[in-house]
């Protein structure tokens, strides 16, 4: 093929699309142009999965990311400590766990212990903000901020020995591609998933992402492409998402026209470059973004759910409406076939969950924005017979630390963290892991953050190792442990 061809296309996609009324631009159309192979890595002639078919038999076939961005509370979330109430007040020093910040015991991450202006260490430890209580028949302990959740326990499997390296909130990359971000960029797992297994709709995208995201963590597919970057989606039928409606108050059959014309020509231009195989997938991938402009619209047609569905989600409450709405779309994209869908809460600055001071208002409030619609989609999906084959994952950066910051909160804790999982094979009703008396270290199958890859892409039938790029091998880390104990 003519290389100077090659370009000149390359080079006028986006202004192709606007001139037959697509409107669709970079991120969406490399979506959709990933199926069949158009571009997608540096390497053009990069392998990839035949078919879109799994290396081995999955136990599930969707993945929803529930990511809070910040840095949540351990322990005032899914890892009690009432040593904390105990001793607070006293520095860790003071305290029966001065061991807790042991050089040696440091040394597993990139941070020092932080001193005060005095050279003192500062980690005065603060009480638990919150009580908590026993859930579930198995009878597992969690905050009383999380009661709907906590009505869900029998089916979460939660991990409370978590660890990360990276002690601001470029850890929110980190825990989606597993690197550091200064070992550069890198792609994450729901670019991943896209990359490896095939579509399950061919009216929809594969991969989306629902919820602001920070400019440091926008994108996904990196060394794999834009093509395996997620679409993100607003939970608005009239405008879902950017450039989604036809331009200039063109019509359908003025949209067409144009398609049909477009087709022509690139038939004509098949003739003159017969080896440009990319023609006719391009051709099929702006019919898929025609058909988007309609099928998205009606999946966020949220009024189509009954009062007492839309009650379950929270819809209906203030505090409760927003994240809700999100969870109910998350629920209708997943019956559709939308494979991935990662939903973002709290992005803005360093994320809302970032409690350096008042640590109790800031917890209670978020926590009744997302605890009564997370329950809601985990009942909802289980009702449906959709929880079997959908993971559900609960996470955030890293914890905080269980001394105080300033008057009345808490710093960023890498060293020990609690995330859970739910459905698509996942063993319910378990606690797996643990921290110290006081959150401080995670003591007991400590878990990197690609663990938590490694054991969703299992449950898909994914072997990580089989995604290579070449030229690309990735490191043991960056691979990550299947959790097997909290497999069925």
């Amino acid at each position: 093929m003519n290389p100077l061809h090659s370009v000149h296309c390359k080079s006028h996609r986006r202004s192709f699309l606007s001139d037959v009324g697509m409107g669709f631009t970079g991120l969406a159309l490399g979506a959709m142009l990933a199926k069949d192979g158009v571009y997608g890595s540096e390497d053009p002639h990069a392998w990839q999965p035949p078919n879109g078919l799994p290396h081995f038999a999955p136990k599930a076939k969707n993945v929803v990311w529930l990511f809070m961005n910040g840095g949540v509370s351990h322990m005032e979330s899914f890892d009690p400590k009432p040593e904390l109430t105990k001793h607070a007040g006293k520095t860790i020093a003071e305290s029966p766990y001065s061991d807790a910040q042991n050089p040696e015991k440091l040394k597993l991450a990139r941070v020092t212990v932080i001193n005060d202006a005095n050279g003192q260490q500062r980690n005065t430890l603060y009480p638990l903000q919150v009580g908590y209580k026993k859930y579930g028949q198995s009878g597992i302990e969690l905050s009383d901020w999380v009661p709907h959740m906590g009505s869900c326990v029998d089916d979460i499997a939660i991990v409370r020995s978590m660890w990360t390296t990276d002690d601001n909130h470029g850890a929110q990359t980190q825990f989606h591609s597993g690197r550091h971000m200064l070992d550069g960029e890198f792609p994450t797992l729901g670019a991943w998933v896209h990359y490896g297994l095939g579509s399950l709709n061919e009216n929809l995208p594969q991969f989306i992402s629902i919820g602001n995201r920070e400019y440091w963590n926008v994108k996904d597919g990196h060394y794999l492409g834009p093509a395996h970057d997620a679409i993100p989606i607003r939970v608005d039928p009239n405008n879902p998402l950017d450039f989604a409606k036809p331009m200039n108050g063109m019509s359908e059959e003025e949209q067409r026209i144009g398609f049909d014309l477009a087709l022509e020509l690139n038939r004509h231009k098949g003739v003159e470059y017969p080896d440009d195989a990319s023609l006719a997938a391009r051709i099929k991938s702006y019919e898929l973004a025609f058909r988007m402009q309609t099928s998205v619209p009606d999946v966020l047609n949220l009024n189509a759910e009954t009062a007492e569905t839309q009650s379950m989600y929270g819809i209906d409450e203030p505090e409760t409406r927003e994240f809700g709405m999100q969870m109910l779309a998350t629920r209708r994209f997943l019956e559709q076939g939308v494979r991935f869908i990662q939903v973002q809460h709290g992005a803005g600055g360093a994320g809302v969950w970032d409690a350096h001071g008042g640590l109790k208002a800031n917890h209670e409030k978020n926590f009744k924005a997302v605890d009564k619609p997370i329950a809601g989609l985990l009942k909802d999906l289980k009702q449906r017979g959709l929880l079997d084959s959908t993971i559900v994952l609960f996470a955030s950066e890293f914890g905080r630390t269980p001394g105080t910051q300033g008057a009345d909160g808490r710093d960023h804790h890498i060293y020990g963290f609690s995330v859970w999982m739910a459905g698509g094979g996942i063993r319910g009703g378990i606690v797996h892991g643990a921290t110290d008396e006081i959150g401080f270290h995670a003591v007991e199958n400590r878990h990197y953050v690609t663990d938590i890859h490694a054991t969703i892409l299992h449950q898909l039938g994914l072997d990580s190792r089989k995604l290579e790029i070449p030229g690309r091998k990735r490191l043991d880390i960056d691979h990550g442990q299947v959790i097997r104990d909290i497999l069925a």
